[in-house]
C-alpha cells in the first residue's frame, strides 16, 4: 500500500511528464533530475547528504534558505539523468521519498530542465 504523500509525488511525475513533453521536451534524450530533500535541523540533512553518498548518488552542496514565513531550512539536491519515463521516474521517486523518511527529513518533489 502506498501512503497519501508518496502517492502525491507519484501524481506529480506523472503531471510533471506529461507537461514537459506536451511542451515539447525532447524525449529521445537524457534529462537532468533533480530530487529535492529539506531539514530545519541541519544535522539530520547533513546525514542524509551522507548517507545518499556513501550509497552512490551524487548530491549536490547542502544550502541554507529562507521560506516565505522567514523560517530558515536547509537545503540539497540528489541528481540523476534519466529519460522521461513515468514508471522509471516513480521507481526513483520512491526510492529518494524512502530515503529522506529513513533519514527524518522531507523529500520535495524533483524538477528538471526543458532539453532541445
Amino acid at each position: 500500500m502506498i501512503d497519501e504523500e508518496l502517492q502525491h509525488w507519484f501524481e506529480h511525475t506523472e503531471q510533471l511528464v506529461t507537461e514537459l513533453l506536451e511542451d515539447g521536451t525532447n524525449d529521445e534524450v537524457y534529462h537532468t533530475i533533480e530530487h529535492h530533500f529539506a531539514s530545519e535541523d541541519f544535522d539530520l540533512l547533513e546525514k542524509a547528504a551522507i548517507t545518499a553518498f556513501k550509497l552512490g548518488l551524487e548530491i549536490e552542496e547542502p544550502e541554507e534558505a529562507e521560506l516565505e514565513n522567514g523560517d530558515k531550512v536547509f537545503a540539497f539536491d540528489i541528481v540523476t539523468e534519466q529519460m522521461l519515463s513515468v514508471e522509471t521516474l516513480k521507481s526513483e521517486t520512491k526510492k529518494m521519498y524512502e530515503l529522506a523518511k529513513k533519514c527524518k527529513v522531507d523529500y520535495d518533489g524533483w524538477g528538471t530542465y526543458f532539453e532541445e
